[in-house]
């Protein structure tokens, strides 16, 4: 169907004056050469209102249903890596097609965007038992204490592998949430070993391990 162009604020000035000075409906369509029910909307809407004026308007309607809203929000809740091409699949088998544009309105709506997933280190359940037992045993140790403690670590830099980055549905804080993470580990060939340390009193040197490091 075609736009219909919108009747100027002087036109509708004039149908409602009209309108006052006793003509019907069907005698000012006739006299301003507009629709009988263009004239008829307009008057109600004055006598409702007491206004001419068009109201801002809310926009286009979402191609997507409340069901189909709720279905993607399902999905990206349970599975925060599922892609945009998979929820386009998705809606399609359900009878909606849209585009991947127009997935991040509802789901911003709700929220959620589409951010790159943390990599962080792989915690089996001994690592995070142990972790917070230590934080646990030392939680009310006093401050000084610390000043004598040297915390080091090594890292292994892989020089070839895989540096992908992959994409989550999340909530702003929501970032380290396990569904969230890509887990690493530290093996593979190509790589070098580098060992630091720090303490209350800075940061050591930076050690790069050439040997097997015992």
């Amino acid at each position: 169907m075609a736009k219909t162009k919108e009747l100027s604020k002087d036109t509708r000035d004039k149908i409602v004056h009209l309108h006052k000075a006793g003509k019907s409906y069907g005698e000012i369509a006739k006299q301003l050469g507009e629709k009988r029910s263009t004239v008829g909307a307009i008057i109600r809407k004055w006598k409702k209102l007491n206004m001419t004026v068009n109201l801002p308007r809310t926009g286009a309607p979402c191609k997507i249903s409340p069901r189909g809203v709720s279905m993607i929000l399902r999905k990206v809740r349970n599975q925060p890596r599922t892609t945009r091409e998979e929820l386009v699949i998705d809606l399609k088998r359900a009878g909606t097609t849209v585009s991947k544009k127009l997935l991040s309105s509802p789901l911003r709506r709700h929220g959620l965007k589409s951010c790159m997933a943390r990599k962080v280190p792989l915690l089996k359940p001994a690592h995070v038992k142990a972790r917070l037992k230590f934080a646990n045993d030392h939680l009310d140790d006093p401050e000084e204490s610390w000043e004598k403690v040297m915390w080091s670590d090594e890292t292994k830099i892989e020089l070839f592998g895989h540096n992908s980055t992959k994409r989550v549905w999340r909530k702003k804080n929501d970032e380290y949430h396990p569904k969230n993470i890509i887990p690493t580990v530290k093996h593979g060939g190509g790589s070098i070993m580098l060992w630091g340390c720090f303490s209350a009193h800075g940061t050591g040197r930076l050690h790069c391990i050439k040997e097997r490091m015992t």
